[in-house]
């Protein structure tokens, strides 16, 4: 369960349904400003993530399925990879392994 205090609603506007950005350790490396929407179907990371996390490309799995991108153009996949995720801080923490799409960035997709 993730939770939210008081203090957390500073500045926030009630009600709402915007995306929640938050920080979460990904395969052994904190990653910030992660964007959680969950309109989304997919849990994708771009290229430039999988470059700073050193995951070579001979790791990925294969994927045909495009995908509709944010500025509504078709996205490409590069690769599927299974990846553990953290959440939270101990003692209040859980640990899932997840399927992320590699993509690359959409400001390249639209060159």
């Amino acid at each position: 369960v993730i939770s939210f205090s008081e203090a957390d609603y500073e500045g926030v506007s009630l009600p709402h349904d915007d995306p929640v950005v938050v920080t979460l350790q990904v395969a052994l490396f904190t990653m910030k400003r992660i964007l959680i929407d969950s309109g989304s179907s997919v849990d994708i990371l771009y290229k430039h993530v999988f470059d700073q996390l050193r995951i070579p490309a001979d790791q990925l799995r294969p994927v045909k399925t495009p995908l509709m991108g944010f500025a509504r153009e078709m996205v490409h996949p590069l690769g599927s990879i299974d990846l553990s995720v953290v959440v939270g801080m101990a003692p209040r923490y859980t640990q899932v392994h997840m399927t992320f799409l590699w993509s690359i960035h959409q400001a390249h997709a639209m060159q």
